[in-house]
């Protein structure tokens, strides 16, 4: 798997089936996989930042979750033509995951979206085994780390917000039995139901970012790290 680079970030190439085909592969091998999410204003961060650049580059998969990665694409004449966002990475997980009777653990948000969203992709996929679940506020991590590998879980998903959940399966990783990890922050949410995504022709469009904008105007000062972003790959060789 070839990725690109924009200012000095990695970016895989592959499509969703394409990234479900290598993970069980990678299972099937007994290795580990992480996926961390890379849009303009997460390159713009790690230019700054050389640890976030490493934890970043260290992943497995780095999904092009953000319009401007694919612009950036191709502008530079890569090949990365579509999103592969957090929420639905996830979700093709989730459905990957039920297909082939692989445990889930779910760990991070509030407890009562943790149960929620639990509940509820439980419903929706039959046969998806949610091995365990614990809320982000746990204090006692041993005992969580001992529950994780109790459970046999194979697919774990951390949402406590990036880079934190990054960071925290950074360190665990080498404890735990889990073969795929990705940090998802505020997905929970969205499988709970307490946050409503962008409809879908917004979604088809490239333009999810806009309709947040739209919803949240704060958001506004954050999206300007995609203006930045471009005219510095514009200005790379």
């Amino acid at each position: 798997m070839k990725k690109e680079q924009y200012l000095g970030v990695d970016v895989s190439p592959l499509n969703y089936e394409e990234i479900i085909d290598d993970i069980r592969q990678r299972i099937e091998a007994g290795k580990q996989s992480t996926i961390i999410a890379v849009n303009p204003e997460k390159v713009m961060a790690a230019n700054n930042n050389s640890d976030l650049k490493n934890l970043i580059n260290d992943s497995t998969y780095q999904i092009p979750d953000g319009v401007g990665i694919i612009l950036a694409s191709k502008l530079k004449k890569g090949n990365i033509r579509s999103r592969v966002t957090g929420v639905d990475m996830m979700e093709r997980l989730i459905r990957f995951a039920a297909e082939e009777d692989r445990k889930v653990f779910l760990y991070g948000a509030k407890e009562e979206v943790v149960v929620k969203a639990k509940k509820n992709l439980e419903e929706k996929y039959q046969g998806l085994n949610i091995v365990g679940y614990e809320n982000g506020y746990v204090q006692d991590q041993e005992a969580l780390l001992k529950k994780i590998n109790d459970s046999e879980a194979e697919l774990l998903f951390v949402a406590m917000g990036s880079p934190k959940q990054e960071l925290w399966i950074q360190e665990n990783k080498p404890k735990l039995a889990v073969k795929v990890f990705q940090g998802v922050g505020g997905s929970f949410d969205v499988f709970a139901g307490k946050v409503q995504r962008a409809p879908k022709v917004y979604r088809q469009l490239g333009l999810e970012w806009f309709y947040r904008l739209i919803k949240e105007p704060k958001r506004l000062k954050r999206q300007m790290a995609l203006p930045k972003f471009l005219i510095k790959i514009l200005l790379t060789k």
